[in-house]
């Protein structure tokens, strides 16, 4: 089965709108509303759509993301979970890569520049933060006393369109199920665990929605949509979502067993995109990425606007070990620093870097405006070195 996260991203060249799909399902079962979709073939309990939909839309909001690197927008969907402090709860995949993000209330049409508080991409649960602007939190409910059967209203933002939010009823199909879904646009896969599966006809834009029970509490968000013979769409339970929001709130990025999953803020960024590889040798790495890209780019590239480059420079710097660098975005740290294509990263702050793996985890411990002292070697043999200052990057 294929299952898709529910994210709209629109290319800034093409306009083309693209989905998120789920894989592999495994598991155990145990104002006037916007525009519904076609409800489930079965109703195991009565709903009013409508009376709940007037609950829980007040908190909704639409959320835009700015991929710049990809130059592309990524849509979605996030809900209130604490007005008093501006805290927007929603999917990790409808932010992942963003530079920054925008928060539309449905209910008045403003807009507002959010804040990534922080995100946990294992759980797929990010916590935006907005000011100044006056919110209506929903209530929550306890998703441990969802059972199959119960019908649900799935809303959001279908297809990024914005405007007010479209519905979908449907009952809950399955519990604890294990997904892995992907993004066609960007390339993410993900596995997720614990989900609902529910009838509701969840759709692209929805990612980071809330399901609500007949009550018109949030039980779960919207998360991912897919089918082979039977439709079924996927939520993240609001009770595996809300301790992660509070820890990412609190600025604690660790907990038993996280300290390496949920990141506050956004991280520190270079901006060099390195091979997928984990072997030592520059040349090697350079091999493999020509094999996984078939395309050669020169050495001493000038740096470029989107992450969507070749990797696989045609010269490799002259050292048996350290992170190759496949290219360099304009105006970031590495840029400005004077990398090019085809140079190997062979220290930060006195470290020898082994790998690109090695680097990206000591940038991972760096945090924006630290400054570190750098030394790479050019595909000439050149010796550099420079401190840099590291930005703010996208997230994920």
């Amino acid at each position: 089965m294929v299952v898709h996260l529910t994210v709209a991203a629109l290319s800034a060249a093409t306009g083309v709108g693209a989905t998120v799909v789920a894989q592999h399902v495994m598991g155990t079962d145990g104002g006037a509303a916007g525009t519904p979709r076609a409800a489930a073939a079965e109703q195991y309990e009565a709903m009013d759509d409508q009376a709940v939909y007037k609950q829980v839309e007040p908190g909704v909001v639409d959320v835009t993301s700015n991929l710049q690197y990809l130059q592309e927008t990524a849509k979605g969907t996030g809900f209130v979970i604490d007005a008093a402090n501006g805290l927007v709860l929603t999917n990790n995949h409808v932010i992942d890569q963003a530079t920054s993000v925008t928060v539309t209330l449905v209910t008045s049409g403003k807009s507002y520049q959010a804040r990534i508080l922080g995100y946990d991409a294992a759980d797929d649960v990010a916590l935006l933060q907005v000011r100044g602007a006056a919110l209506t939190a929903v209530r929550t409910g306890d998703s441990s006393l969802v059972h199959v059967g119960m019908p649900v209203l799935a809303i959001g933002n279908e297809a990024g369109q914005g405007g007010l939010p479209t519905v979908a009823p449907g009952v809950i199909s399955s519990l604890g199920r294990t997904i892995v879904a992907s993004d066609q646009s960007s390339g993410l896969v993900e596995t997720l665990h614990g989900m609902f599966q529910t009838s509701a006809d969840i759709r692209p834009g929805d990612s980071g929605g809330p399901l609500a029970d007949a009550s018109g509490r949030v039980i779960g968000i919207d998360t991912a949509a897919g089918g082979s013979t039977v439709y079924s769409g996927y939520a993240i339970p609001i009770n595996q979502a809300l301790p992660i929001a509070r820890q990412i709130a609190a600025g604690q990025p660790g907990g038993p067993g996280q300290a390496s999953r949920v990141q506050i803020g956004l991280p520190a960024f270079l901006g060099v995109l390195l091979p997928d590889s984990a072997s030592s040798d520059p040349k090697q790495q350079d091999s493999q990425e020509l094999r996984q890209d078939g395309a050669v780019s020169s050495g001493g590239r000038a740096c470029s606007s989107t992450s969507d480059i070749p990797a696989a420079p045609a010269h490799v710097a002259p050292v048996r070990s350290g992170a190759l660098v496949g290219g360099v975005l304009c105006g970031t740290p590495a840029d400005q620093a004077g990398i090019l294509t085809g140079d190997v990263i062979t220290s930060v702050a006195g470290q020898q870097i082994s790998s690109p793996g090695s680097l990206t985890a000591l940038l991972h411990r760096c945090h924006p405006g630290s400054v570190i002292p750098l030394a790479w070697t050019g595909p000439d043999g050149s010796l550099h070195a420079a401190a840099v200052t590291l930005t703010a990057g996208p997230a994920g």
